[in-house]
């Protein structure tokens, strides 16, 4: 948990090094829901773990999280939401990062990723909704869905 807090700092840090912490812009999610493309692979679909993500303005969130990965691996994850547009209430974009932890991929190291997302925010809740792409036998492709929570909404 202490990484993930530095991961998350660094990420907040970077993007944001003058604004004040704002309690009601943090989310706390429980991992991923995986929805694959080739289910038939024996993939793990629940993806629990723990993540956090510090919403900077209406158009960037740092992000950064560790969950146990498709493959039944353990894997950590940071990143930047970039969400530009919106459509009736929806925040369209992508997060760009970098993920370690499967086997297949980089063998197991870290590798970069941008993935196009949609979010939908209200009060206390929130989901992400991400469209994995598939990387040949290295990664399989997946919508992926990751239920949020903030304690203090605006």
């Amino acid at each position: 948990m202490k990484r993930l807090a530095c991961l998350l700092f660094a990420s907040t840090a970077a993007l944001s090094a003058h604004a004040e912490f704002d309690a009601s812009r943090l989310w706390v999610n429980a991992g991923f829901y995986s929805a694959h493309f080739d289910s038939d692979k024996g993939l793990r679909n629940a993806n629990p773990g723990i993540g956090l993500e510090y919403r900077i303005d209406p158009t960037w969130s740092a992000t950064a999280g560790r969950f146990r990965n498709s493959n039944n691996a353990d894997s950590s994850y940071v990143g930047v939401y970039v969400q530009p547009w919106t459509y009736a209430g929806v925040k369209l974009g992508a997060v760009a990062g970098a993920f370690n932890g499967y086997p297949n991929a980089y063998n197991g190291g870290w590798f970069p990723a941008v993935i196009p997302t949609a979010t939908l925010e209200s009060g206390h809740w929130g989901l992400n909704v991400a469209l994995v792409p598939p990387l040949k036998d290295r990664l399989y492709g997946a919508v992926s869905f990751q239920l949020k929570y903030r304690f203090r909404a605006d």
